[in-house]
């Protein structure tokens, strides 16, 4: 199977993508992704970082070789981008802004701390007697550790759709797209028809659309589909992803993830038809790959779930045994 872009590993390479924005790959190891891209954003005065990477000091020392290779230091760091709140593009943030002292952009809904206080009844929507199996008990300890080790940065300008981020001489304008999580950031520099796009628009993957890390949004997959319509519309000539490389055609990318979505939900309406009653890690088991079997693919499957169930095409039942099923409605 062909490796997507978002799996390949970080290059040393910068390179100018646009007119004064260096791409700076940042090595991570997670499920279906190999780098971050972060983008400084030049100007007189030194420069803007758009995402970080992940805590810890590999990656630390990833972006001040970056830094160092583009002719800057962290003094020449004067903003901080981020655009959503997941680690993997808000975890050096703190630590840049603390020894820069650079301000920190991200949206006025920016909030990682949602994650530790996650609790009660499963995001399944019930709760398994006697607690969740070992496997996912070991789950959701690890990522608390994770939650509490791994602690997001203060904002310090947040930003409202539409807002405005003046850097240099270039007006950027910010666009919030929630789904891939509530926070989510675009930047849009609408002279040079460039479009900052984080995680919500991927050239050859689809962001993961969560269930359980939704931020509090009860429909995040509706949230996305509105959000990937809303981006699809501008008039943008070069996409800079946080993931992959840069690439044009913007609108029919919206058009192939929203299909994406659109066919995984037909897959679920048909499992869930076959087999009746259904718990989301059974379904979950119908539609994902063995090989993606797990939190995450569950995770998605319930968000896939309360969209058919919010727009009256499923319904859940709780059990006796605790576990929540969805029935698809004729």
């Amino acid at each position: 199977m062909a490796t997507k872009q978002e799996q390949e590993g970080a290059r040393d390479e910068i390179e100018e993508v646009a007119p004064r924005i260096l791409r700076m790959q940042l090595p991570i190891s997670m499920p279906g992704l190999g780098h971050v891209n972060a983008y400084a954003i030049l100007d007189d005065k030194g420069a803007a970082i758009v995402d970080t990477g992940v805590p810890g000091p590999i990656n630390w020392r990833a972006l001040q070789r970056r830094l160092k290779d583009a002719g800057m230091g962290l003094k020449d760091v004067h903003t901080v981008v981020v655009t959503h709140s997941h680690h993997d593009h808000f975890g050096a943030a703190g630590r840049l802004v603390k020894e820069s002292g650079a301000d920190l952009v991200t949206h006025t809904s920016f909030d990682a701390s949602w994650r530790r206080r996650r609790g009660g009844p499963s995001s399944w929507g019930g709760r398994r007697r006697g607690g969740p199996p070992l496997r996912r008990r070991i789950q959701y300890r690890m990522m608390r550790v994770v939650s509490h080790a791994w602690s997001p940065p203060v904002p310090t300008k947040p930003l409202d759709d539409e807002g405005e981020l003046i850097i240099g001489d270039r007006r950027f304008v910010g666009l919030h797209t929630p789904g891939h999580t509530k926070d989510h950031l675009c930047l849009l520099d609408p002279e040079n028809k460039v479009l900052l796009s984080g995680d919500h628009v991927l050239p050859t993957i689809t962001p993961h659309i969560s269930g359980m890390w939704s931020g509090g949004a009860e429909d995040p997959l509706t949230d996305f589909f509105a959000s990937l319509d809303k981006v699809a519309k501008l008039d943008v000539g070069l996409v800079l992803p946080a993931h992959g490389h840069p690439f044009n055609d913007l609108a029919q990318r919206c058009r192939e993830i929203h299909d994406h979505h659109l066919e995984r939900l037909d897959k679920l309406i048909t499992a869930a038809e076959a087999k009746g009653d259904a718990t989301v890690e059974e379904l979950s088991k119908e539609i994902f790959h063995p090989r993606h079997w797990g939190f995450m693919a569950d995770s998605e499957t319930f968000a896939h779930l309360e969209h058919l169930r919010l727009s009256g095409r499923a319904e859940r039942i709780e059990g006796d045994d605790g576990l929540a099923r969805y029935r698809v409605i004729a």
